[in-house]
């Protein structure tokens, strides 16, 4: 069954976007605090995350710099992060828009929010790391909502140095 997004301002409505809220909110503080183990468990099982250029979104271009298609991928980068890659340490901050419910399909809740991450190397100034959007499809679980899908959309042609961390 297809369905448009609730009624924007309706109690459903409200409710289904302070769920995504939360959902965000919880996904970013997990990894301002270095809680990377708990990062896949936002995702179903078979999700996909994917940072990519808006230019090669924009263009229908598959490139991107980080590409999981699935919770195993996922959890896969949280071992090379913590285990393997060396790199001087630095902490982020993510700042995440309300969402925007766009529709609800067969289920699946398509919505979006903006995002700007902020990194801070002990010592130094904080600056902006990556500013962009979050194109998600979300599924309700019995253990809340999930992420089918996360496309990480960022705007800056250039990123700083590489990039480890999810966003």
């Amino acid at each position: 069954m297809s369905t448009h997004a609730p009624t924007a301002g309706s109690v459903e409505a409200l409710l289904l976007q302070h769920q995504i809220d939360q959902l965000n909110a919880a996904c970013a503080a997990a990894l301002d605090e270095q809680r990377f183990e708990a990062w896949p468990e936002f995702f179903l099982p078979d999700a996909s995350y994917k940072v990519q250029a808006r230019e090669n979104f924009d263009r229908g271009l598959p490139l991107a710099l980080i590409d999981l298609e699935s919770q195993g991928m996922m959890k896969d980068r949280v071992y090379g992060v913590t285990q393997t890659i060396f790199h001087a340490p630095y902490y982020m901050r993510h700042i995440v828009s309300p969402a925007q419910v766009l529709a609800v399909n067969n289920g699946i809740i398509h919505a979006q929010a903006h995002y700007a991450v902020f990194r801070t190397k002990p010592g130094g100034v904080s600056e902006v790391y990556n500013v962009g959007r979050y194109i998600d499809r979300i599924v309700r679980t019995e253990a809340g909502l999930r992420f089918q899908s996360r496309q990480c959309i960022y705007d800056s042609e250039m990123v700083l140095n590489s990039l480890i961390y999810p966003v």
